[in-house]
């Protein structure tokens, strides 16, 4: 008898990407055969992971919520259930709107799909990563997302986060490092640990920030080879945890620390709690202790109030900061966000869109520059995958999909999840070429 299928899609974030791989796996203990982003999703169930964070992201998952809704009209898919941030934040109006999909699911509820179908397993009200559930994982087998906390206790004035996620809510730790064991016994070398805001972890719990213990615990494990971490807060930064990266030789001398922008008038508004100084003094100190650090930021442009001025503090501090990875957004006005209820949307579109090109256009040459200093180094790399006459890898600098990527040659007969030495021979502005023929 064929086993009944469900074709999972995710969208958003690698948070995302985790709660799908976790019900993929409680699907494939009772039976069912899951494939993921199927380009043409048509077997017994589908499931949408949705993102509801901005405007562009909810309307790519109300496009695919819609496309599969009329797939199941033309009866080329039995049921739809739709799951994730977007239910969670617009239920009522979502189910009112869109009534072809079966189940609606939210954020933190979504095992409960499993006791609608009579499987087994269905906790309801699901904080975080479920435990000692074998996710399914999606990535290439060398490398997974670790999630280690879900919420938020910043509410920074643009962001629905907290409104749609509650809370900061921190795993307990030793669940996370037996979720770690069990991936390396999987295969997994390298973890990205994610969490809204991982500085904060541990606060929930006992009113102390314990980041740097269990990275160090983590780091400890056999198999785990590579640490990278995302997403880190400004303001009470664990300053151990930088020692800890730098004692530490599977810990990445990475960090994704989301900055937003640099003139104290624009930090206040936006209630960063951290000023000007403190963010540079923040940089300078990561550089000195963790010599050869890559910083991975995000910055924001046209947020209520922004004057040119403004803005041209920005410019000078990314040229002054030289960020190995920087990300910038235009502001986007969210319902129920304090910008949303006292600020005016006051910067127009052609404004917001010039500031973005102008400061990815520093951002792109001071990128250029950095990648061309690598040139005649050897580094240590991960083989990713194959693609044509090209082995595409990554150094501890470069998380998956989002930043540089390493090209050697398919000629040079390399195994897909290995780590090889490899010397750096040519640089683009945002990919470097490599030989492990050193």
């Amino acid at each position: 008898m064929q086993k009944p299928t469900v074709d999972f899609i995710s969208l958003g974030c690698s948070k995302n990407l985790v709660d799908s791989e976790t019900l993929m796996g409680l699907f494939e203990t009772n039976g069912y055969q899951c494939t993921h982003d199927s380009d043409d999703p048509q077997g017994d169930i589908a499931v949408v992971n949705t993102c509801g964070f901005i405007e562009d992201a909810k309307q790519e998952s109300i496009d695919t919520i819609l496309e599969l809704a009329q797939a199941k009209e033309e009866g080329r898919l039995k049921k739809l259930y739709v799951m994730g941030c977007l239910s969670e934040r617009y239920l009522a109006d979502l189910e009112a709107e869109i009534p072809e999909v079966d189940g609606w699911y939210g954020k933190f509820n979504y095992t409960q799909l499993l006791n609608t179908l009579n499987l087994e397993y269905g906790t309801p009200n699901v904080q975080c990563s479920t435990p000692n559930v074998q996710r399914k994982l999606t990535t290439p087998r060398h490398y997974a997302y670790l999630k280690i906390a879900e919420g938020c206790d910043r509410h920074c004035a643009y962001c629905a986060i907290p409104i749609i996620t509650g809370k900061h809510q921190s795993r307990p730790m030793g669940e996370i490092l037996d979720e770690v064991r069990w991936l390396v016994s999987q295969g997994v070398k390298e973890f990205q640990v994610i969490a809204q805001e991982l500085t904060y972890y541990g606060v929930d719990l006992d009113g102390k920030q314990h980041i740097a213990e269990l990275i160090e615990k983590m780091a400890e494990i056999e198999g785990v080879e590579w640490i990278r971490l995302h997403y880190a807060y400004p303001t009470h930064f664990p300053w151990d945890l930088l020692r800890v990266m730098r004692e530490k030789k599977n810990v990445c001398n990475y960090l994704d620390i989301a900055l937003q922008h640099i003139s104290d008038h624009m930090l206040e508004r936006m209630k960063r709690h951290v000023t000007k100084e403190e963010t540079y003094e923040l940089v300078r100190r990561m550089r000195r202790e963790v010599p050869g650090i890559h910083i991975r930021t995000t910055l924001m442009v046209g947020f209520p109030g922004e004057t040119d001025e403004d803005f041209q503090e920005l410019i000078e501090f990314t040229k002054w900061a030289r960020f190995e990875r920087m990300g910038a957004f235009a502001y986007s006005e969210e319902d129920g966000t304090y910008s949303a209820k006292h600020y005016e949307d006051d910067v127009p579109a052609d404004v917001k869109q010039k500031r973005l090109d102008k400061l990815m256009r520093v951002q792109q040459n001071i990128s250029a520059e950095l990648e061309a200093e690598k040139v005649g180094s050897v580094m240590r790399v991960i083989i990713d995958r194959q693609e044509g006459d090209w082995y595409v890898g990554r150094t501890e600098f470069c998380s998956p999909e989002v930043d540089p990527e390493v090209l050697i040659p398919a000629s040079e007969k390399l195994t897909i999840g290995a780590f090889y030495d490899a010397r750096m021979t040519d640089a683009e502005e945002f990919d470097l070429y490599a030989t492990t023929k050193i």
